[in-house]
């Protein structure tokens, strides 16, 4: 009888040279995680040692070597035979450890080394007195512009910033002395615009010969290269937060260009003449396309405006905009060719068509990164993109993806040991747990979803956009403290561009040099997708639902990784009821959405009869007049505008007649470009005093782009449209010296010209509308002068009780008694920001208003507003 067979199989691992398995890709050993301590030991350690004391540092190096050393000779130590297995793990176990330890070693020294070229040397002393001091720096980064800040009713001056290093330090006797010191120079570029008393022919030709040499000299300030010296005097200041990789920040006043003593390297020089190739050859292409091309190829971001950077950030597409390990393994993939074929014999890509062997291929895969590396500027961030990115192609051409997570500690490692302020840069967290989720979760979501029926690309695709969101997201959230709703599918709706734009992208930047017109029309070709991406990230960050505050720190990103494994849970139970997933995503469209008629029937906001809405948009004005089927006239457009146009999206504008602009200070006109995001707008109508001059520019560049025409309001004129009509009362036409002629409405007659304002406070147009009965007195910002002057004028002796009072000035204590009585409203308007540091409105205002009989309410309390009803009685709603 013959006993049961036995079917020996071949022992893959066991025969195969490698403790990891056999060299075919498809065939995995267990996931060796021997280098993950010591990686994340290292990266702990450099995070605290750069800000460590020198004796500290040393008396931790000096512990660590002499532990490792004694672990390592008594790992020499003869085994007992009796048990050799345990002796062998226990002797594995003291190499970890020692290994641990010596990598702490080497990373508090590394970071020590580095935090102590922060405290050296004669700039930080500087830095603690805020001298003032003649210094060579040579540029470590290129030129950047300072995003626009609105502070109270003025934009913050545009600064241009560079990164770099100080080298030496003239001292007063003459003398220099040699450091190296990284610091921040911050060169103040903006213009001054002379006084009034100061204005006339000649001034003016001054003033324009002096803004356009303020201007060059910007240009010539945006223009340098890293590695290139520079002698500066400076006002030397201390890091504004501490943990900084900066030991000072030096302020560089005027509007002179650099004073160059070092030209930059060779290297630096052929980078950017490649960069200024790219960017003339995208020079003919639409707005978005020029600004997107140079920095999905090369990490150049100077052209994106602060409206297209703050749609990327609402998406969660940052990552586009700066070189990343995608852009890396998107180009490495043309040499090797599809995933999974790297090592076998049908290869593809080009290295197979050029006869190129594996190991040939491997070099110059290694000469092509080098060489992205010198072109996107060799930053510690390159570096990292490089590094992470290599890994995860190596991962997706070999298909060995277990193997790779020692891989991705070395990559840890090294890249800390070389630089350890990437301990503390969120860029670096970000970039290693998004490729950790590559390697990781991502191939088990795809089985999964391949699993269920989804075709193998699409599985793909979706898995590594939710796994590197879902693992990202925490930190994000610290960040930002707002979470996307619409990360994953913006995520993968710009999958499919981005890959054709990249390599489109770096064909227009390897043929720009030789063959300008081919470039031109490789990018052209790139423009495409380039403009899809710019279209998913506007049309992402629109969605009045795509994003939820939420807690900015440690606690809330653990909250919020807490809720997504919960959600995980849930999902994995709701996949098995098909009915019930598809609820669930039509629920979630509708969140995300939030159609207007919807939400007037679950919140009752807006009304469907309102006549007047307040917009809360912090402190700033943003009035909104209805004019019937989703048309409307706006009267300012706040301080931001993703409030503004949020404000109007709820409000289901998506016409707007006419937009006034009171007068030109920020908190009144910086969120224009949100008023006019996806609507369409007949004209532009502002105040006579072009005052602050950029804000003033700021609403003409904007009003151009769109081919927008713009008018100058004048006490007098009347308008109507649909059932809304309006007047303006205020300014009259002015004998200002120096204003120029400007389009506008031509003067009454017998209006006689009024005095020259005072500041732009006191042009500010104002207006008085009627709609359905009611009667709405808009000031503007106007000042206690202007309103007397106001009274005084025909249009305000005839002025008597109106319905709702929008109050001057966000309601300062700046108003004049006599007009408040004259208005006698019964409902008073305060838009201002909670928690303003100017205290509007002031208890004075309030307190006369409502003697006065009115009813006020104040955005920063009672939110937006909207007022409707009749001549009896007032339908007012809050949001």
């Amino acid at each position: 009888m013959r006993g049961p067979t036995v079917t020996h199989r071949p022992a893959v691992h066991v025969d195969s040279d490698s403790p990891l398995g056999a060299a075919h890709p498809r065939q995995e050993g267990p996931t060796d995680l021997r280098l993950v301590p010591p990686a994340l030991a290292a990266w702990a350690t450099a995070a605290v040692a750069l800000d460590a004391p020198p004796g500290w540092v040393a008396g931790v190096v000096a512990l660590c070597v002499a532990a490792a050393g004694r672990l390592l000779l008594a790992r020499r130590a003869p085994l007992r035979a009796a048990l050799p297995s345990r002796s062998m793990r226990a002797s594995w176990s003291k190499s970890s450890l020692a290994a641990v330890l010596l990598c702490v070693a080497a990373s508090a020294a590394s970071g020590g080394l580095h935090g102590a070229d922060l405290r050296r040397g004669p700039i930080p002393e500087s830095a603690r007195r805020f001298d003032r001091v003649t210094a060579e720096v040579e540029v470590t980064s290129d030129p950047r512009l300072t995003r626009p800040r609105i502070r109270g009713n003025h934009a913050a001056p545009t600064a241009i910033l560079l990164d770099a290093e100080v080298r030496r330090v003239e001292r007063p006797d003459g003398t220099m002395t040699r450091t190296r010191t990284p610091v921040l120079l911050i060169v103040d570029a903006r213009q001054r615009k002379r006084p009034w008393a100061e204005a006339g022919p000649r001034a003016e030709g001054a003033e324009g010969a002096e803004g356009a040499a303020r201007e060059r000299a910007g240009s010539t300030w945006l223009s340098l290269l890293p590695s290139t010296r520079l002698r500066v005097i400076a006002r030397v200041a201390p890091p504004l937060g501490g943990g900084d990789r900066i030991a000072a920040v030096l302020r560089v006043r005027g509007s002179g260009p650099p004073e160059v003593v070092g030209q930059p390297s060779a290297t630096q020089r052929f980078a950017g003449e490649l960069r200024a190739r790219l960017r003339a050859a995208t020079d003919g292409l639409e707005p978005d396309a020029r600004a997107l091309l140079p920095g999905l190829v090369v990490g150049d971001t100077s052209r994106i405006t602060p409206e297209l950077d703050e749609a990327f950030r609402a998406t969660d597409l940052t990552h586009i905009l700066a070189v990343s390990g995608a852009n890396f393994t998107i180009v490495l993939a043309l040499l090797i060719g599809p995933p999974g074929r790297a090592q076998r014999i049908e290869r593809r890509g080009l290295a197979p068509r050029l006869g190129l062997p594996l190991r040939a291929t491997a070099l110059c895969g290694g000469a092509l990164t080098l060489g992205l590396v010198i072109v996107c500027r060799p930053d510690p961030s390159v570096l990292r993109a490089a590094a992470c990115g290599s890994i995860a192609l190596l991962a997706i051409a070999t298909g060995r993806r277990r193997s790779l997570i020692p891989a991705l500690a070395t990559a840890v490692l090294v890249l800390v040991l070389y630089d350890p302020w990437l301990a503390r840069s969120y860029g670096f967290l970000l970039s290693v747990l998004a490729t950790g989720a590559l390697l990781t979760l991502a191939p088990r979501w795809s089985a999964v979803l391949r699993g269920r029926g989804m075709p193998s690309r699409p599985a793909e695709a979706l898995a590594a956009a939710g796994a590197a969101q879902v693992v990202c997201a925490p930190v994000v959230a610290v960040l930002a403290a707002r979470v996307s709703l619409v990360a994953v599918p913006c995520n993968l709706l710009v999958e499919f561009a981005v890959a054709p734009a990249t390599v489109l992208g770096f064909a227009t930047l390897a043929t720009a040099p030789w063959a300008m017109p081919v470039a031109k029309a490789l990018a052209w070709c790139a423009s495409w997708p380039a403009g899809w991406i710019a279209d998913i990230a506007r049309a992402g960050a629109a969605l009045p639902g795509g994003g939820m505050d939420w807690p900015g720190s440690w606690t809330g990103a653990l909250l919020l990784a807490g809720a997504m494994t919960a959600l995980g849970f849930v999902g994995r139970r709701l996949l098995r009821h098909p009915w019930l997933s598809c609820a669930c995503g039509v629920l979630l469209l509708l969140v995300l959405v939030q159609p207007p008629p919807l939400t007037r029937v679950i919140t009752g906001w807006p009304p469907p009869d309102w006549r007047f809405a307040m917009c809360d948009v912090g402190q700033g004005d943003a009035m909104v007049l209805a004019a019937g089927d989703g048309s409307a006239v706006v009267v300012d457009a706040g301080p931001d505008p993703a409030l503004v146009d949020r404000c109007l999206t709820a409000l289901g504008i998506t016409r707007v007649a006419l937009v006034v602009l009171t007068h030109f200070h920020a908190d009144h006109v910086a969120g224009l470009p949100g008023v006019l995001r996806g609507r369409s707008v007949g004209a532009i109508e502002t105040t006579g005093l072009e005052e602050p001059l950029d804000q003033a520019e700021f609403v003409h560049r904007q009003a151009a782009v769109r081919h927008i025409p713009v008018t100058r309001a004048l006490a007098g004129e009347r308008r109507r449209t649909g059932g809304l009509d309006w007047q303006v009362l205020w300014p009259p036409p002015s004998r200002a010296p120096g204003a120029g002629p400007a389009p506008g409405p031509i003067p009454i007659p017998g209006l006689e010209p009024g005095p020259v304002p005072e500041g732009p406070n006191d042009a500010s147009v104002t207006l008085l509308v009627r709609s359905a009965g009611l009667t709405m007195l808009m000031l503007g910002d106007l000042e206690p002068p202007a309103q007397r002057a106001l009274l005084r004028s025909p249009a305000g002796a005839a002025l008597r009780s109106v319905d709702v009072l929008k109050v001057a000035h966000h309601g300062s204590a700046n108003q004049d008694p006599d007009l408040i009585r004259r208005a006698a409203p019964r409902l008073a308007l305060i838009s201002c920001g909670a928690d303003n540091p100017y205290g509007h409105p002031a208890p004075s205002t309030t307190a006369a208003l409502e003697a006065g009989g009115a009813q006020v309410l104040r955005t920063d309390v009672d939110g937006a507003v909207t007022v409707g009803g009749g001549d009896e009685h007032l339908l007012i709603t809050r949001d």
